[in-house]
C-alpha cells in the first residue's frame, strides 16, 4: 500500500512537470525523484512507464526522460480535449453498414443467470476440451508446426476433409480456412460477382445472408419445408433469376433442423446441373447427428463439380478451434484457392496441426459417441418442455441432429418483441425473422439444446411461457 502511495506520488510529480514543459524537455531523473519521494527505483521505473504508456513522457536509455511532443492541445483544464469523430460519417456516407447486426447478436454472450436457448456452439461442458489441450501440446512441441504452410492448407488434414466428404474428392480439391463463416465468404466471392443473384434455402442460415450482402450478392429464397428445398421452386427461381449459385443445408438445416429427404436429393442435383449452376453445400452439422445414421454429402453423388463442399469442425469441437475446409473441382477450385491467398495467406500452422492431431486421436471418435448422447438428452427435454409449456406452438419437426429446433409462434405474435421479453426474465432466443433473406411468412423462434443441460433447458422454456402472452 505504501509503495502504491509513493508511485502515485512520482506519477503526479512528473505529470505536473511534463505539462508545465516544451515537448523535449529534460524531466526529473530516476535517482532525483527517487531522493525528492524516498521511493525504489523499481517503483520511479514503474511509474515512468505507466506515463510512457500514456503517451506523456520519452524514456531513453542512458540519457534520462523528456516530455513527449503532443498530438493534442491542452485546454484550461490540462487535459487533452475530447476527440472529434464526427468526420467519419461524412467519409461513410456513401458507403451502407455491413450486415453483421443480427451475427452480433447471436453471438452475444448473455448476462450472469441467464438460460441461453440461443447461440451456435456446444456448451463448454460439451466440449472435448482435455483432447484438444493435449493435440495442441503435441503439435506445439513440433518445430514444422511454426513454419509456413502451403495455402491450401496441411496436406494430410486435407485429406481428411476428402475422406470425410467421400465421392470424388481428393486432398488436392481442398483448401483449409479460418472456421466456417470464413469459407462461406470466401466461397461466395470466388463464384460470383457482386450484383449477381445466390439462391438461398428460405428460410436460412443468417451468416450467410449475412456475408452475401457483404460482398455485394442478392440472396433470392427458395421456400423448404420439413423435408428441405422444394425442388421444382429451385427450378423456377433459377430460371426467373439467371443465378449461378444456390446456398443449401442438406443435413439439419439451421435454423430449421430440416433434412434433405431422400427423394428430393436426386431431383435438386438435376435442377443444378440443368442450370449449369454450383451447389454449395454447408455440411456444417455431418458430426451433430443424434438419430440413425445421417444420409452421404451431397458432393459425394456429385460426378462433374456442381457442388462446392463446406465442412467446419468448429460446432462439434469449440468456438476456438476455427478450422473449416472448402472443396471444390476444376477452375472453381483454383479461384478458391485465389480468394483464400488474397484474405489471409494461410489458417495458422499451429491450429491446422492440433486439429490433425485431434480427428486422428481415438479420443475424437469418443467425443462424438458421448456427444450424440448428450445431444439426445438436451433435444428431448426441449421438446418435452415445449409441449408441456406451450402446446400451442408448432415444432414442424423434431430434428434427427444439429442443435436447434424451430418453432411457429401463433398468428399474430410478434418474434422479436417476445425475445426481448425473455431477455428481461433471463431466458435468451433468438427470433426468426433474420434468418430469412426476404419478409417472413410466419412468425418463428429458433431456440438451442447445445448451450444448456436438460434441466435448464426446461426451466428456460417455463420462463418463456411466462413472457409468450
Amino acid at each position: 500500500m505504501i509503495d502504491g502511495n509513493t508511485q502515485s506520488r512520482v506519477i503526479e510529480d512528473v505529470r505536473t512537470a511534463a505539462r508545465a514543459l516544451p515537448p523535449g524537455s529534460r524531466l526529473p531523473s530516476v535517482r532525483e525523484l527517487m531522493a525528492r519521494h524516498r521511493a525504489s527505483p523499481v517503483t520511479v521505473q514503474r511509474a515512468l512507464a505507466q506515463l510512457a504508456g500514456e503517451g506523456l513522457v520519452v524514456p531513453r536509455p542512458g540519457r534520462g526522460t523528456f516530455v513527449a511532443e503532443r498530438s493534442e492541445p491542452a485546454v484550461d483544464a490540462g487535459l487533452p480535449r475530447a476527440p472529434d469523430l464526427d468526420w467519419q460519417e461524412i467519409a461513410l456516407a456513401d458507403r451502407p453498414p455491413l450486415p453483421a447486426a443480427s451475427l452480433d447478436q447471436l453471438l452475444a454472450v448473455g448476462p450472469p443467470g441467464a438460460i441461453a436457448l440461443t447461440g451456435g456452439y456446444l456448451a463448454p461442458e460439451l466440449q472435448p476440451l482435455a483432447a484438444l489441450g493435449s493435440a495442441l501440446g503435441r503439435a506445439a512441441r513440433r518445430p514444422e508446426t511454426w513454419g509456413r504452410l502451403a495455402v491450401e492448407g496441411l496436406e494430410p488434414l486435407r485429406a481428411w476433409f476428402a475422406r470425410e466428404a467421400g465421392g470424388h474428392l481428393r486432398g488436392h480439391d481442398v483448401v483449409i480456412c479460418s472456421g466456417g463463416q470464413a469459407a462461406l465468404s470466401t466461397t461466395f466471392r470466388a463464384l460470383s460477382a457482386p450484383g449477381e443473384p445466390v439462391l438461398v434455402e428460405s428460410p436460412t442460415y443468417l451468416g450467410a445472408i449475412a456475408a452475401l450482402r457483404a460482398a455485394g450478392l442478392r440472396p433470392v429464397p427458395v421456400p423448404t419445408d420439413e423435408h428441405g428445398v422444394r425442388p421444382e421452386l429451385l427450378a423456377g427461381a433459377f430460371a426467373l433469376t439467371g443465378a449461378r449459385v444456390f446456398y443449401c443445408q442438406p443435413l439439419h438445416a439451421n435454423p430449421t433442423g430440416a433434412t434433405l429427404s431422400e427423394d428430393r436429393r436426386e431431383a435438386v442435383l438435376e435442377v443444378v446441373a440443368a442450370a449449369g449452376a454450383f451447389l454449395i453445400e454447408d455440411d456444417w452439422a455431418r458430426d451433430l447427428r443424434i438419430d440413425g445414421e445421417a444420409p452421404a454429402p451431397l458432393a459425394a453423388d456429385d460426378p462433374d463439380g456442381h457442388v462446392v463442399y463446406v465442412r467446419s469442425l468448429t460446432k462439434s469441437a469449440a468456438p476456438g478451434l476455427r478450422v473449416a475446409a472448402v472443396s471444390a473441382r476444376g477452375a472453381a477450385g483454383a479461384r478458391l484457392k485465389d480468394a483464400r491467398i488474397i484474405d489471409d495467406f494461410f489458417v495458422s500452422g499451429p491450429l491446422q496441426h492440433a486439429t490433425l492431431e485431434l480427428v486422428s486421436a481415438p479420443a475424437w471418435r469418443r467425443h462424438l459417441r458421448g456427444l450424440r448422447v448428450e445431444l439426445r438428452v438436451r433435444r428431448d427435454a426441449l421438446v418435452a418442455a415445449l409441449g408441456e409449456h406451450l402446446p400451442s406452438w408448432e415444432l414442424a419437426n423434431v430434428p434427427a441432429g444439429g442443435l436447434h429446433v424451430w418453432v411457429r409462434l401463433p398468428d399474430g405474435t410478434d418474434d422479436v418483441a417476445l425475445t426481448a421479453r425473455a431477455a428481461a426474465a433471463g431466458v435468451l432466443v433468438s427470433p426468426g425473422r433474420p434468418w430469412f433473406a426476404a419478409e417472413p411468412p410466419a412468425p418463428h423462434l429458433r431456440l438451442t439444446f447445445a448451450g444448456a443441460p436438460a434441466n435448464e433447458l426446461a426451466e428456460g422454456v417455463r420462463r418463456l411461457a411466462g413472457v409468450a402472452g
